[in-house]
């Protein structure tokens, strides 16, 4: 087993002085594959059991998907030596709690418990890994959930479409091109050997990390993973086609009519480099600078001054192979999406030729530092951390070093990065607009 052990500790000035201990950690293979990530926290009896899988709907078939979606529920369904319908009962027993998350590019199950209660956790996701049911019961029952589900949060939700209807114009060739709780008809379609299948190829230890994180004693905890998971065969090597998009050119013009919404929306959306990637993190803090929340200059500008908007937001969307940056706006009294584009554009065309200023530039820091340690106060969320930096960003230790990268962008990268990115001719506008004739 081949092990590495990171330990620091670094001051964080956030506003005022604050101390921020830099996150511990220990990680090794198992002989099966398995990625294990180990953080000892003694200051409250508590442990998060984790397991982040490397599958998301960029895996899926383009005529079968919102598998991995679909996956997330029905792995809670049971196992050879849980019933179903027991899962959340043992959880809630144990005086725990467990939920789970599906993204493009990973899927991610977790549980909360007492430290005392941290082999029920080992249990579970062992169980999860090697002994899954998928029978048609569970299939037929989760298929009815994930119905509902794309009927409250996307067919009946106002502006719940908009995440597809982007995804879909900004790819073409990618996987990232359908959303992530897929298709309907796909699921109604799918047999159940298509979901043993896809359990087989994607559920394994070869593919999927394991964190525990917490009031733990490593080398007792090291014993308990050994006799959990070691057991559990390896999964065949999992081959990913790496599929590039072409660069977008020209300009990429969309319309989509939502009969939930009465107010229409201006969406801009560029794709950006993968979340790995340096220029991803400017790309981050000029999201930040430009569109998050109503300290942003968007907001203040066109809410607070100008009232010529409702509202104005930002999606970036971080992601392994190709992330986005997506900026909205939604109109007030007479004016038009096509004013509110014309402002943002002035916006973004004042980062591309001019430094922001030094004050702007020590707000934008102060906001990543207070962020990095909100990110990692909590064991829930530092155990997600080391998860998703190992699997979508191959470095566990960005952890403790990913603050350093903000710290050294400067206000020209900003400039430049922006030029590069947010072109006109590189973008999707989507105007997302209600079903009446007579909307703008």
């Amino acid at each position: 087993m081949k092990k590495h052990v990171f330990s620091a500790l670094s001051l964080l000035f956030v506003g005022g002085l604050l101390s921020a201990q830099e996150v511990n950690f220990e990680e090794y293979d198992l002989d099966n594959g398995l990625h294990v990530i180990l953080h000892q926290d003694n200051s409250a009896p508590v442990v998060t059991t984790s397991v982040m899988y490397h599958v998301g709907s960029k895996d899926e078939d383009p005529d079968k998907t919102g598998f991995a979606h679909f996956f997330e529920h029905l792995l809670f369904e049971g196992t050879k030596n849980i019933e179903r319908g027991e899962w959340d009962k043992i959880v809630s027993s144990n005086g725990g709690t467990n939920n789970a998350n599906t993204f493009l590019d990973r899927t991610y199950y977790y549980e909360v418990f007492p430290s005392n209660s941290l082999e029920v956790g080992l249990w579970l996701e062992s169980e999860r890994m090697l002994h899954p049911i998928i029978g048609q019961v569970g299939v037929d029952t989760q298929k009815e959930v994930v119905q509902e589900e794309r009927r409250l949060r996307v067919d009946n939700s106002p502006y719940g479409a908009f995440f597809e209807q982007l995804l879909t114009n900004l790819y073409t060739k990618h996987p990232y091109r359908w959303g992530v709780i897929g298709s309907l008809d796909h699921l109604a379609s799918a047999t159940l050997d298509d979901f043993k299948k896809f359990n087989k190829t994607y559920y394994v230890p070869n593919n999927a990390v394991l964190v525990v994180a917490g009031d733990i004693d490593t080398e007792k905890t090291k014993k308990m993973i050994a006799d959990y998971f070691g057991p559990i065969p390896r999964g065949e090597e999992i081959k990913r086609p790496n599929i590039q998009e072409d660069p977008i050119t020209n300009t990429i013009f969309a319309e989509y009519r939502d009969p939930n919404i009465q107010i229409p929306a201006i969406l801009l959306a560029y794709r950006t480099p993968g979340q790995g990637q340096r220029d991803a993190y400017v790309i981050n803090m000029i999201s930040t600078y430009l569109s998050d929340g109503e300290s942003s200059k968007l907001y203040k500008k066109l809410v607070d001054e100008k009232k010529m908007a409702l509202q104005i937001f930002s999606v970036p969307i971080d992601a392994e192979d190709y992330s986005s940056y997506i900026v909205g706006a939604l109109p007030v009294g007479d004016n038009t999406i096509q004013d509110l584009k014309k402002e943002i554009d002035e916006e973004i065309l004042k980062i591309q030729m001019n430094l922001i200023s030094e004050k702007d530039y020590q707000k934008l820091q102060n906001k990543f530092e207070n962020n990095y340690v909100n990110a990692n106060s909590s064991i829930e969320g530092v155990a997600n951390n080391l998860a998703e930096n190992y699997m979508l960003k191959d470095n566990t230790n960005l952890i403790n070093t990913e603050i350093d990268i903000y710290r050294s962008i400067t206000r020209e990268e900003i400039m430049e990065v922006a030029k590069k990115y947010l072109k006109v001719n590189q973008r999707v506008e989507l105007e997302y607009l209600p079903t009446q004739k007579d909307a703008n």
